[in-house]
């Protein structure tokens, strides 16, 4: 067998990575990938000169050229392997995409921005048993504390009326809120606030799922602790 029957020989050898899945289906006649196949034909062509400028005296061995084969059949089929699962990432994403459609106008618990648009919103605060002085702070999305006003230590829920640290209305916007935790003046530490924002749209990219609530807050899809139906 000389280098022109090799060449032809490979090139006719079956797909045995055994990858298939749902996405066979899907592609049906789809050419193979430009890059895996100018990568082939350039390692043929090398494999080739190779073997027609072999020295004569000392000719390559049949195991030398096996495992160049080899070589390269396991490098071209990790590459496929690599693009199957490429697929079903997007595959699953679109599938996340359906589950996360569900939620639409339900309320999702976070601990992240709040949308405040004038009315007021119920706060869920972190609890700390052994303070007996909370503060709620609220930050604007410059990151400035605008407002802070102690709220009764154990409250499970808090009615919010966006108030800044003046006592006036704070125009509508997103606010970061936490609450800070002392025992006898000492500061224990501080601690998230969730509350409700009702979901009004699934996203989907490049970096996750994410979910836009009212108000424009904008989170990730794991960033929620739970659904509830809307009032």
């Amino acid at each position: 067998m000389d280098a022109t029957d090799i060449a032809s020989w490979y090139r006719v050898q079956p797909d045995t990575s055994g990858a298939s899945g749902p996405g066979d289906a899907r592609r049906g006649g789809r050419e193979e990938a430009p890059g895996i196949s100018s990568d082939f034909d350039t390692f043929l062509k090398m494999l080739t000169t190779q073997m027609q400028n072999q020295d004569p005296l000392n000719p390559m061995e049949s195991t030398d050229f096996a495992v160049q084969l080899a070589t390269f059949s396991g490098v071209e089929q990790q590459t496929r392997t690599n693009q199957l699962l490429q697929g079903l990432e997007g595959q699953f994403a679109l599938l996340g995409m359906a589950q996360l459609a569900a939620w639409v106008g339900q309320e999702a618990r976070h601990a992240g921005p709040v949308g405040f648009g004038g009315d007021p919103v119920t706060l869920l605060p972190g609890q700390n048993p052994q303070a007996d002085r909370t503060v709620l702070v609220v930050t604007d999305a410059a990151g400035t504390v605008v407002g802070r006003e102690d709220i009764i230590p154990g409250t499970e829920e808090f009615l919010w009326e966006g108030q800044s640290i003046t006592g006036a209305p704070l125009p509508p916007g997103q606010y970061r809120l936490s609450v800070e935790q002392y025992r006898e003046g000492a500061f224990l530490g501080s601690g998230p606030v969730e509350s409700y924002g009702r979901i009004l749209e699934a996203q989907g990219g490049a970096g996750g799922n994410r979910l836009v609530l009212a108000g424009g807050v904008t989170l990730d899809a794991t960033e929620i602790t739970a659904l509830r139906m809307a009032p």
